[in-house]
């Protein structure tokens, strides 16, 4: 009788194949999600987190990169003509208000100044004549009493004239003498009113010989720096050429050019944050100063006309004035046209 040989068993076999061997079914394997999976995962988690964040900033701020430093350009122009005689100051240099920037050749203004003077000592001294002024007064004091004489005769003769008393020729007479009276007693008085007009006018021409003489000192009419110098000594110029600016650095502001779409819950005193490119990481505080009551596409050389047919919707921007909180810092100072970033908090 034949005997049934069991095969001999391997030893390092795995588990599972000792389990078919002892007749039992294998576990079944973990299957873990693949790597990928989970980044994706965690990515949409993070952008959707963001993105939640972003809504619920955007709800309460406004951004804007188009915005830039403005500030006063005060033009130094001169108000009269002449060659210049000195220039005081070099480009880019601190000025105080005051300072003079330039000075104008004064010898003609100073002969002017020196004649006028002297017509109006001249006026000053026919007036003043005690001769001429006792001459005048009894002029006038004549014309008066002559006045009124011939009015309180013409009193007299008026209730006669009525009852037929006295002529007409005699009442012709009477209103004829008041007249030639007052006419007199006028000359007199235009007389002596006309001495005091060329008085009067003669130092009118000599206080503005004195003026057109302060205008050959070109000052600064406030603190700034100077910059776009183009006068020179010797240079003939004309009044109201331009010969430098002025920029005042303790005047500054911002310009937001926010969207249309943007402003509504902008107002005055909303707080702003500025960053500024030439500073990196340096933020400025500052506030809503005013808005723009136009566009700044209406302020342009050629506005636009939607009414020409050929009309293409575009968001407007509305200028919006920033203001600093704080004065311009010394090491690091904002100048008109530098690019900056506005953040307005809306209220």
């Amino acid at each position: 009788m034949a005997t049934t040989m069991k095969p001999d068993v391997k030893r390092g076999s795995s588990s599972a194949e000792d389990a078919d061997i002892d007749g039992e079914a294998p576990a079944p394997a973990r299957r873990r999600p693949p790597v990928a999976f989970m980044v994706v995962g965690l990515a949409l988690l993070v952008l959707g987190a963001g993105g939640v964040r972003r809504w619920l900033w955007g709800r309460t701020h406004v951004s804007t990169d188009n915005a830039q430093v403005d500030g006063h350009v005060v033009p130094i122009l001169p108000k009269v003509g002449g060659f210049v005689a000195e220039v005081r100051v070099e480009e880019n240099q601190q000025v105080k208000g005051g300072d003079t920037l330039a000075v104008l050749d004064d010898r003609d203004f100073r002969s002017r100044l020196a004649q006028t003077e002297a017509d109006y000592a001249a006026a000053l001294a026919g007036v003043s004549s005690n001769t001429r002024v006792g001459q005048a007064e009894a002029a006038i004091s004549q014309a008066e009493a002559n006045a009124r004489k011939a009015h309180a005769d013409l009193d007299r003769l008026l209730p006669l004239a009525e009852q037929e008393i006295v002529s007409k020729q005699q009442l012709d007479g009477a209103q004829a003498a008041a007249a030639a009276a007052d006419a007199q007693l006028a000359a007199a008085q235009a007389s002596l009113a006309a001495a005091d007009a060329r008085v009067a006018s003669a130092r009118a021409s000599r206080d503005q010989a004195a003026l057109q003489l302060s205008y050959t000192r070109i000052t600064a009419p406030r603190a700034g720096v100077v910059s776009k110098k183009t006068v020179e000594v010797g240079q003939l110029v004309q009044p109201g050429q331009p010969l430098l600016s002025v920029v005042p650095l303790d005047d500054i502001w911002v310009t937001a050019n926010l969207k249309e779409t943007e402003v509504e819950d902008v107002n005055p005193g909303d707080p702003a944050d500025i960053t500024v490119d030439a500073y990196p990481g340096v933020h400025v505080a500052g506030h809503v100063e005013s808005l723009s009551p136009a566009t700044g596409a209406k302020f342009s050389l050629l506005p636009p006309d939607n009414a020409t047919g050929n009309f293409t919707k575009v968001v407007q921007r509305i200028p919006v004035r920033i203001r600093l909180d704080r004065p311009n810092d010394q090491n690091r100072p904002l100048r008109p046209g530098m690019s900056v970033v506005v953040t307005v908090t809306t209220k």
